[in-house]
């Protein structure tokens, strides 16, 4: 809506992913650099934990397209709130394997044939990645269990997949509480907020690649920003879009510290009944 009026491409802040939207802070490089230590070297499992906002899937993703091509198949798992004996199935089905996965329930069966894929696929000089998202939420005995069985796999001494784990901040005490799996664990990185001088930059970013050629965040609103936000990405680009539209609306030039605060006061003002 609001574009062409800023002389857009396309619209800055969407929280779906693309490469060119990753935006390199320091927590972010130092989580990816450790995820891809975990990954080229084989290890086990590791863990990306944080607060919600704070870019983990985004940065899950980024870390498949960086990957080199022997690292497949690459398997992004999202809402895996499953029961534990559903977990492998459901795995066998992203992995193209479906079709016989779905036509037994026996869990044994299920487990046989995931080994004899991911055998296959390491023999031919492959090595799987799979990525569960929202891991905080299998914090059960048997789906950490379940988890731990997927570190077991391995071929001629090698083992056949690295598992990343990706949740919420309280993920990594709750792996810590099951030395099962804790023990298969190569690197844990939390991921953290922005600073304000990422902020800035982050936003600077994201209009960058939108196609922006002008100074629309002046006069503090990148500062005032940051203190409404946090430096919490999701709350950066929620704010910054509505900023975008409400300038729009009123014709504005350019966004500056009063508007961002008058804006976030109508972005979390409360509706009476």
């Amino acid at each position: 809506m609001y574009e062409a009026y800023w002389n857009l491409k396309t619209r800055p802040f969407e929280n779906t992913y693309s490469e060119a939207s990753y935006y390199p802070s320091e927590s972010a490089q130092a989580a990816l650099l450790k995820l891809r230590y975990a990954v080229e070297n084989r290890r086990g499992a590791a863990i990306l934990g944080g607060a919600c906002g704070l870019g983990k899937s985004l940065l899950a993703r980024t870390l498949m397209a960086q990957l080199p091509d022997q690292f497949a198949p690459k398997v992004h798992l999202v809402f895996p709130k499953l029961p534990s004996e559903s977990l492998i199935p459901y795995l066998l089905l992203n992995l193209g394997q479906g079709q016989e996965a779905t036509t037994s329930p026996d869990p044994s069966r299920a487990v046989w044939q995931l080994e004899q894929y991911l055998k296959t696929n390491t023999r031919a000089g492959n090595h799987a990645v799979v990525i569960v998202d929202d891991a905080h939420l299998l914090a059960d005995h048997a789906s950490l269990e379940t988890l731990r069985l997927l570190t077991n796999f391995e071929t001629d001494g090698k083992l056949d997949l690295t598992l990343i784990l990706v949740g919420q901040t309280q993920i990594i005490p709750a792996i810590e509480r099951f030395p099962g799996l804790e023990s298969r664990v190569g690197v844990k990185s939390l991921m953290r907020c922005f600073t304000p001088d990422e902020t800035a930059a982050y936003v600077t970013h994201r209009l960058r690649v939108a196609g922006c050629e002008q100074e629309i965040f002046a006069g503090g609103a990148l500062e005032r920003l940051f203190e409404l936000t946090r430096g919490n990405p999701r709350e950066i680009n929620r704010l910054c879009d509505l900023a975008l539209l409400i300038g729009y609306a009123e014709e504005l030039r350019q966004i500056d510290a009063p508007q961002v605060e008058s804006i976030h006061e109508e972005l979390v003002s409360v509706v009476p009944e």
